[in-house]
């Protein structure tokens, strides 16, 4: 058993992900970042491998990769501080990032490294579920990397189930077909998609994101999914000198 599977088991209701990226705002701030986050209450940690081409991340986050790979910020730097953080939480860590930074790594090394790195799974926008059951899912299963993907209002059907049965470490609820970063309300469209979704009765854990950015739309997302991923609020909140422990308390105090 995953501490995915470990954490959905303890805590089906309310899960809070946070976002962050690694190697900002400073190029050592990751660790105590993130084992602030565990400590205040966050549930999962998905942590940013800063990109310089960043297809599904909105303008903070963006920024944050940019400052992060300006700071030196590289995998092998990321692999290490994820190992420091093992040693200080065993809350479930993902890895979110593009294809591109595996394949330049070497597939099997990066999966293997992050295993060794005590990393849990991957989130990989740009990988395609028919490449991934062809090339990736048997190597994924040896390194014991979960994987989530993700689904938005426009996917089919078809689709969405072939995403629940994929996803090994939760189900990414796009709550819009856009870039992360908004930070409107979450609109009767919307709440009519996470409703439909409930209606299949999917068996993957169902985490909502995109324009999840306070307690307002953390709980209304959690009426539809086990939980909700927060990225670029906590990001606008570290930009300014936030720290984590009061960011979540403002989410789930």
């Amino acid at each position: 058993m995953n501490r995915f599977d470990i954490l959905f088991k303890q805590k089906a209701a309310r899960v809070l992900n946070i976002y962050t990226t690694a190697g900002y705002p400073t190029l050592e701030s990751t660790v105590d970042t993130v084992t602030a986050l565990t400590a205040a209450g966050a549930d999962i940690i998905e942590l940013g491998m800063p990109y310089s081409d960043p297809l599904a991340d909105g303008t903070t986050i963006q920024e944050s990769s940019q400052v992060a790979l300006a700071n030196g910020m590289t995998l092998e730097t990321l692999f290490a501080q994820a190992n420091a953080i093992r040693t200080q939480t065993d809350a479930p860590i993902i890895l979110m990032g593009y294809l591109n930074q595996m394949l330049q790594y070497g597939t099997e090394a990066f999966l293997s490294q992050a295993q060794q790195s005590g990393i849990d799974g991957l989130i990989i926008p740009d990988l395609p579920m028919d490449i991934y059951v062809e090339d990736y899912e048997a190597l994924f299963k040896q390194y014991e990397q979960g994987i989530a993907f993700l689904v938005t209002p426009e996917t089919s059907a078809e689709r969405i189930r072939e995403a629940d049965r994929l996803s090994t470490a939760f189900l990414y609820i796009v709550s819009k077909s856009n870039i992360t970063g908004g930070s409107s309300g979450l609109d009767d469209g919307q709440l009519a998609y996470f409703k439909t979704l409930e209606e299949m009765n999917l068996e993957t854990p169902k985490l909502i994101g995109f324009g999840i950015h306070d307690k307002v739309t953390f709980d209304t997302a959690c009426q539809y999914g086990n939980g909700a991923i927060i990225g670029s609020a906590f990001i606008r909140h570290l930009g300014k000198g936030g720290s984590p422990k009061d960011f979540v308390s403002s989410i789930i105090g």
